[in-house]
């Protein structure tokens, strides 16, 4: 998540690390607001419902919860290089999977404008 961070910082935005360790000095250096939870993989559940959406990217298990949780409280989630999960055969509705981080960009900055209305 260092990139995403890295990104976000270059763009004039600010970043906020919800850490699964201890100490707040474990945080990349381009985060702004570090949160040590001291809980691993449990902040998984604080990461999802601090934010609007979800943008997976890549990902092991860790991910993949986030994920979950994120469709189980009807959050949208965009996979870029992530995830294909399917329901009964049929590929998930929740998931909108992109190539690009410019399209992922694209797609969150579409859903934030759509849900303001």
């Amino acid at each position: 998540m260092e990139a995403v961070a890295k990104g976000a910082k270059s763009a004039g935005g600010q970043t906020v690390g919800i850490l699964p360790g201890f100490r707040p000095q474990e945080a990349n250096p381009y985060i702004d607001v570090a949160i040590a939870t001291g809980i691993n993989y449990a902040r998984n559940l604080a990461v999802v419902l601090s934010g609007e959406l979800v943008i997976a990217v890549g990902g092991k298990y860790g991910t993949l919860s986030e994920i979950g949780y994120a469709l189980h409280f009807d959050k949208p989630v965009i996979a870029l290089n992530s995830w294909r999960l399917f329901k009964d055969g049929k590929k998930e509705a929740g998931i909108i999977h992109v190539k690009t981080p410019e399209e992922a960009v694209k797609k969150v900055l579409a859903i934030l404008k759509k849900e303001k209305k």
